[in-house]
């Protein structure tokens, strides 16, 4: 339980390591352009990558890294590509938790099960929830509106040519593939996302609660579970899961009318397995703000036609681009708004695109550099408190 506190403290006082971090003016961490960061192009095992983030809110709520290189604690020769795509609501915290802590539970897995599976996968999602409730359950008396933080997680692990992507809300991975005939490259959605705007989401958890008839309601014209959160699968909002934390002291304004036997969110990601094909030619990992205004074959063609370097930090123009259209204004106008304002225009938005390489699956993997990097954001004091309320501006969830 200590460790798990301490753990969750140096989350959001302070990096827990500085691998990684994003540095002004460094190209091995990335580079910070105003509320753009990004990393224009690298080096993974399995191929090459692209990677950006744009910040809309006051404290930047997506949170991503892409790890590269050795995939176990303890087998030298299980090596392969991790990437994390972490969309945080409420606030940062459960983020910045899962960012640092999932790849480590899913190294510790591997190194178990002396292997990459699908099970590895789904127990480092579950330790990682399961850090976090025993952060909310000793903070309970201080920090009470944790238990009102929560993120959808998207991870992506290649290894051994086998692609693993696990999903908990409405993050997507989409990817390109090459058809022979046509010379085309179609776009393949690999998420099952989780959201309460889909009917068979919908249909799910009313199957799941069959003495709830308003376990999930329209309101604003927008589905959502208990009229609060459009999602319904995470890490964190834990008073949405364990009735004890859907109480006092937790603001009233959180907190869930009536009272709930069965948790109303899930923890349980879902997973895809895919053996990776000669035409399989890269995928797009993004936050929801990204496909809030590209369409997945948009995004693809776009990859597609495109240069490598840079094409992560091209696509979140191009949704930035979409986003001032809809509201009737110019995209150098849009980019001067500052964060927590820029929130009415847009989410912030993650992209992170893998590009596979056959050649160097079967190449020697101490041929490529390791990789650890984090997705950056605006610098903010080391002594900042890191906790936002939820609005109704956060319209996604």
């Amino acid at each position: 339980m200590l460790s798990a506190v301490m753990d969750y403290l140096r989350s959001c006082w302070g990096p827990a390591s500085p691998a990684g971090r994003s540095r002004r003016g460094s190209d091995a961490a990335g580079r910070q352009d105003g509320l753009l960061w990004y990393k224009d192009g690298g080096q993974v095992v399995n191929g090459e990558f692209s990677m950006a983030v744009v910040q809309a809110n006051n404290l930047l709520e997506d949170h991503s890294q892409v790890e590269s290189g050795l995939l176990s604690a303890t087998d030298p020769d299980l090596q392969g590509t991790f990437v994390g795509v972490y969309d945080g609501h409420g606030g940062p915290e459960t983020a910045r938790y899962i960012n640092d802590h999932l790849f480590n539970h899913l190294r510790r897995f591997a190194a178990e099960h002396k292997c990459m599976s699908a099970d590895v996968i789904r127990k480092a999602f579950q330790a990682t929830e399961e850090g976090f409730i025993s952060v909310v359950s000793s903070q309970w008396s201080l920090k009470p509106q944790l238990a009102a933080v929560g993120s959808c997680c998207l991870v992506g692990v290649v290894c051994s040519g086998t692609l693993y992507v696990a999903n908990l809300g409405d993050s997507r991975a989409v990817l390109g593939r090459l058809v022979k005939g046509t010379g085309e490259v179609l776009a393949m959605q690999l998420s099952a996302e989780h959201n309460a705007s889909y009917e068979e989401v919908r249909r799910e958890l009313q199957a799941s609660h069959p003495d709830d008839p308003h376990v999930v309601v329209l309101k604003h014209n927008v589905w959502r579970v208990k009229g609060i959160i459009q999602i319904t699968r995470s890490i964190g909002d834990v008073y949405l899961k364990k009735p004890e934390f859907n109480r006092e002291p937790l603001h009233n304004k959180f907190r869930v009318q009536g009272s709930f036997r069965k948790p109303l969110l899930s923890s349980d990601p879902a997973i895809t397995v895919h053996q990776l094909q000669p035409t399989d030619r890269f995928i797009i990992f993004a936050s929801d703000g990204l496909w809030e205004h590209l369409s997945n074959q948009e995004a693809v063609d776009m990859v597609q036609s495109s240069p490598r370097n840079g094409i992560a930090r091209r696509l979140v123009k191009a949704a930035m681009q979409e986003a001032a259209k809809k509201r009737e204004m110019r995209y150098s106008d849009l980019k001067k708004i500052d964060r927590g304002v820029r929130r009415h225009f847009h989410d912030d938005i993650t992209v992170i695109v893998v590009f596979f390489d056959l050649n160097a699956m079967t190449t020697a993997a101490w041929s490529r550099p390791s990789v650890s990097l984090r997705g950056g954001g605006v610098p903010i004091p080391s002594n900042t408190l890191m906790f936002s309320v939820p609005t109704e501006l956060n319209s996604s969830y």
